[in-house]
């Protein structure tokens, strides 16, 4: 292992070099000092060109940060993410044709640095059927200079899968918050773990390069072991930034990295509005120990809204970095104040993946007359699906938020532009769909999504349906929104949460004596 400044490192990185970043928006666990120092050689030096860049997590302050740096004309071959959403100079040059760009599901990125750290052929899987991300409606291509399939459809033992193929990688930034003389990493005060092992082992695995950030040196053997996360066996070169805050907004947040507990009810309360409407219906389908994850955007303030109704303790609110418990942040999407658990994101896929989540909360730019719901490109606007797809197919019941329409335009269209989740395989699947927006519910029916409550006062014609693209069908048993919902009052949600629906797992502990 050999210490270097982030510029000496940077210059490790050659024309053509496959790098590979790791790190999520908002800053968390991003090698910023790396990709910063990248971006001042190619602007004073020209090198290196033609980068192919692989980021599973959106990178980026919203304005010149994290894949800001690397924004570059010429800079960039390819651009392989979940996300452009955390860097919108990245996503203007993807949509110029500037690079190669493809999106990604972040589960999938996330779980095939495994793969790829134990040299296995990928990563084969469901997520993606029948989304943009199938080859059938895309391939993950997100503009024509994209050309190459990474996608393929395979057939195993009588059903569908995709099939991600590996990617060599020449060198990783990775991040964390100190290292011994040794080379070993710990990330006891990030807010996040991600997959920095797994990436770290990917590049090692290829014969790439591996390159640290972290805040400090700590004394050989002071680190305790179990707070390793990066075998100082894996790292090549350490790059020590003093000036390393936890995130872009916030220096050091203990609540985040777990070394201090919070009163989860001190959450701010969600001004009157839109979004505290759609919240608060979304929030009248928790039940009690019901095990969420709330989506980036309109959904975040499920956690506001169960805080302000004393029911937060009595579910489980999680998110696809790999928060378990607690409260996530609207304001720093991925961290989560006072989280019970933190694991590594690979293995939190692997959790939604497997049907571990009763409730999604998820946000919608628009929604068609299919059930299909689109978050990844529109209105001239490319976001990339992040952990949506993953998310939205593994979870047993999906509740979509957004407001029916947007500066006057319908979000209830006819076809959306980008299939990010399928109405037609959710069906097919036996998923339990909700839209909910502030003057409208529907549900997927079998032909589409179906009315089936409306705002008290709305005028079902001139508020409604008037201002969709389509005309959806009308339950027979249209019923009103709870007139609660757009009360200033708590609308008694820690009286009225339903119980936990039984698992049938739980049979087997009938009649067993317990010591609780």
């Amino acid at each position: 292992m050999i210490r270097m400044t982030a510029a000496q490192a940077a210059a490790l990185v050659r024309t053509e070099d496959t790098l590979l970043v790791g790190g999520s928006g908002s800053g968390h666990a991003v090698p910023d000092a790396l990709l910063a120092a990248l971006g001042v050689r190619y602007r004073e030096t020209g090198q290196p060109r033609a980068l192919t860049v692989l980021h599973p997590v959106g990178l980026g302050d919203g304005k010149a940060r994290g894949m800001g740096h690397l924004a570059q004309d010429g800079l960039l071959k390819r651009v392989v993410t979940g996300t452009y959403v955390d860097c919108p100079s990245e996503a203007r040059m993807a949509l110029d044709e500037k690079f190669e760009a493809y999106s990604l599901p972040q589960g999938v990125m996330s779980q095939l640095m495994r793969e790829m750290a134990a040299g296995r052929p990928g990563l084969m899987t469901k997520v993606g059927l029948h989304t943009f991300i199938d080859p059938r409606l895309g391939g993950g291509r997100q503009n024509r200079r994209a050309t190459e399939d990474l996608v393929e459809n395979v057939q195993f033992r009588g059903e569908e899968y995709l099939f991600y193929k590996p990617f060599h990688v020449d060198v990783v930034f990775v991040r964390g918050s100190a290292a011994d003389e040794e080379g070993n990493i710990s990330m006891e005060h990030e807010a996040v773990t991600l997959e920095m092992l797994s990436m770290a082992q990917a590049a090692r695995r290829c014969g790439g390069l591996v390159v640290a950030q972290v805040k400090r040196i700590v004394p050989r053997g002071s680190l305790h072991p179990k707070m390793v996360k990066i075998p100082g066996i894996l790292v090549d070169v350490l790059v020590v930034d003093p000036n390393q805050w936890q995130t872009y907004a916030t220096q050091d947040n203990p609540a985040y990295s777990g070394h201090l507990r919070v009163n989860l009810s001190d959450i701010p309360r969600l001004p009157a509005g839109p979004r505290r409407v759609i919240a608060r219906r979304g929030a009248m389908e928790l039940f009690e120990g019901a095990i969420c994850n709330l989506g980036s955007g309109i959904s975040t303030g499920i956690a506001n809204i169960a805080a302000e109704e004393g029911v937060l303790a009595r579910v489980c609110l999680t998110n696809e970095q790999g928060n378990i418990g607690g409260a996530p942040s609207s304001k720093e999407p991925g961290a989560a104040s006072s989280p019970d658990a933190q694991v590594d994101q690979p293995y939190q896929f692997d959790f939604y993946d497997g049907g571990g989540l009763d409730l999604a909360f998820l946000s919608f730019a628009e929604f068609d007359v299919a059930g299909n719901v689109n978050v990844s490109r529109f209105g001239g606007r490319l976001v990339g699906p992040g952990g949506f797809i993953n998310i939205s197919q593994g979870a047993r019941k999906v509740i979509f938020g957004g407001t029916l329409t947007a500066n006057g335009a319908a979000k209830a269209v006819a076809q959306v532009e980008q299939i990010t989740f399928s109405g037609p395989y959710a069906r097919e699947c036996g998923q339990q769909i909700l839209y909910v927006t502030e003057r409208a519910v529907f549900r997927l029916g079998p032909e589409g999504p179906e009315l089936i409550e409306i705002a008290p006062g709305t005028d079902l014609e001139a508020d409604v349906l008037g201002v969709m693209g389509f005309r959806p069908s009308v339950s027979p048993d249209l019923k009103l929104m709870d007139a609660a919902l757009f009360s200033d009052a708590p609308m008694g949600l820690a009286t009225r949460l339903p119980p936990h629906p039984p698992r049938a797992v739980l049979a087997r502990l009938q009649g067993m004596e317990t010591t609780a």
